[in-house]
């Protein structure tokens, strides 16, 4: 019989010598600054400099392929071995949270990119959900007050928030943050505190509850987009899937989201007698076309307007302008557009009194001139006041 054949040894790579001051650095990328971290050349010159092992550079680029998403897996496999989660837990009728994704919406026919607000009670889980056109801080405030009317009562402790412009000028050290003094001066009015969340992923899990509510009820009632008329006709039809979904059961809770909410309403703080005026005064100058400009956007306002201030006030999706205290002419708001487009579009709402129209009245024709031929000039060019001084052609 032939002799056995020997066992085939693997071919030794250049790098094992070097693998795992290569690992050493790949692990420290994990927890550096994402524009200081290890690049393939940057790893081949410190193994040639502070190691005085010089490899060629396509070698290390087939290591490092392969090498660099494995650090990646085996430091979070090993976060998640030794990290743990404690679930949360909420009492009634003291804590929410808040949040917007964006949805599109096709309004009159043409695609458009909407926030959708969502505030969401942590113990019963029950949501209220609105749509605008932006997710300004008017929008942001305007979301409250419809919450908070119709779940008749405000939470008692706080309300979770992220790092929303709308409320917060300037994230500080920690968890403190300096707001805006609109917002303060709509906490104050309504009388509930803000939770703001840590930044980035590491305070995703902080509001949770929001943060899945609202792809939830994106995937489940706004697909495919829906076609509307405007965004209050849309706002209706989500106020009346609220309704409908408290039969709705969270995860394996065996009561349902309207039986909580029921137990928990009566513990809600009661909502101020008087809604906080979350427009925002500006006094724009009317233009020679008979136009404002609000937030790079012009809309048309009476023609006896040019030339002077009006006030206006800037709501989550209307624009009002005012005539001392009298409403003169409402628009909806248009999201801001890029400098290319020069054709605007206006839907006024009848308020009493007749805007001016939107394009420049037609000019009238003037009538032609019984001698076709060109006006006399001298010969400087210059048009004569009195025609007998223009210049007469020689006799015969």
């Amino acid at each position: 019989m032939p002799p056995p054949r020997k066992a085939i040894e693997s071919r030794r790579s250049v790098l094992d010598q070097s693998k795992d001051w290569i690992d050493e650095m790949l692990r420290a990328d994990l927890t550096a600054p994402p524009k200081q971290r290890h690049t393939n050349k940057r790893i081949t010159d410190r193994l040639r400099d502070e190691y005085e092992f010089p490899v060629a550079y396509s070698t290390l680029n087939d290591y490092l392929r392969v090498r660099r998403p494995q650090v990646r897996e085996e430091a979070e496999r090993a976060r998640m071995l030794t990290e743990g989660m404690v679930p949360q837990f909420h009492r009634p009728g003291e804590e929410a949270e808040v949040d917007f994704a964006e949805v599109w919406v096709r309004v009159d026919g043409k695609p458009l990119a909407c926030q959708l607000f969502t505030l969401r009670l942590s113990y019963p889980g029950k949501a209220v959900h609105r749509v605008f056109s932006t997710s300004g801080q008017e929008a942001f405030m305007q979301g409250h007050v419809d919450a908070f009317r119709i779940l008749g009562g405000i939470p008692t402790r706080h309300i979770r928030y992220d790092n929303l412009k709308p409320a917060v000028s300037q994230v500080c050290f920690g968890r403190s943050r300096v707001e805006s003094q609109r917002w303060v001066a709509f906490r104050s009015h309504y009388g509930f505190d803000a939770f703001y969340c840590r930044p980035g992923v590491e305070g995703a899990h902080e509001k949770g509850g929001v943060e899945h509510e609202g792809g939830r009820f994106r995937r489940s009632h706004l697909v495919p987009v829906p076609e509307v008329d405007t965004l209050a006709e849309l706002n209706e039809k989500i106020e009346q899937i609220e309704i409908a979904e408290d039969v709705r059961h969270i995860d394996n809770r065996p009561t349902s989201v309207g039986f909580d909410f029921d137990y928990e309403a009566p513990l809600l703080a009661p909502v101020p007698f008087e809604d906080f005026d979350i427009g925002l005064t500006l006094t724009p100058k009317v233009d020679k076309t008979s136009r404002i400009a609000v937030r790079q956007n012009k809309y048309s306002v009476p023609a006896r307007f040019i030339g002077t201030n009006v006030r206006v006030s800037l709501r989550a999706d209307e624009v009002w302008v005012f005539e001392r205290n009298e409403l003169v002419a409402a628009t909806r708001v248009w999201q801001a557009v890029t400098a290319s487009e020069t054709s605007w579009t206006t839907t006024w709402r009848s308020c009493g009194t007749s805007p001016a129209p939107w394009s420049t009245p037609p000019v009238s024709p003037q009538p032609a001139r019984a001698d076709s031929s060109p006006r006399p000039t001298t010969r400087s060019g210059r048009r004569p006041s009195n025609p007998e001084d223009a210049p007469r052609a020689p006799g015969p």
